[in-house]
């Protein structure tokens, strides 16, 4: 029991709206992130240490461009709600404003994502 109260079960279930799925995104992206630097420290180990082939397909997955747009996405939107959110923590007036602040996120997060996914695709279809 934490402070009188039982959980339980209750507090891991979703309750929906744009707060919750900003958080999810913003654990998922740091997950992302990490996971990306922790495949390049380990293939650039093995290769340097081993000379092995490990590396390089350790290497041939992180630098496909399905893993580069799914990790651009995550480091785009891990970006902008931390700037957000330092936004809100810095400024407390403009928290009744969190919902407009997530959607002002998103705003910029889409075209900026966009361009990036089709300068992605557009190198891939010249061959580079």
């Amino acid at each position: 029991m934490a402070f009188g109260k039982r959980i339980g079960l209750k507090g891991f279930t979703y309750k929906g709206g744009g707060q919750m799925l900003a958080w999810l995104l913003h654990r998922i992206g740091g997950l992302a992130m990490i996971i990306f630097v922790g495949m390049h420290v380990l293939a650039s180990f093995s290769m340097q240490q081993f000379g092995s082939t490990w590396g390089t397909a350790i290497n041939r997955v992180y630098e496909s461009w399905q893993f580069q747009i799914v990790l651009v996405f995550f480091v785009l939107f891990h970006a902008l709600n931390g700037t957000r959110i330092i936004i809100l923590d810095l400024w407390p007036r403009f928290l009744k404003y969190q919902r407009e602040a997530t959607w002002i996120e998103w705003i910029i997060l889409l075209p900026v994502y966009g361009m990036s996914v089709f300068i992605t695709i557009q190198r891939l279809l010249k061959g580079g």
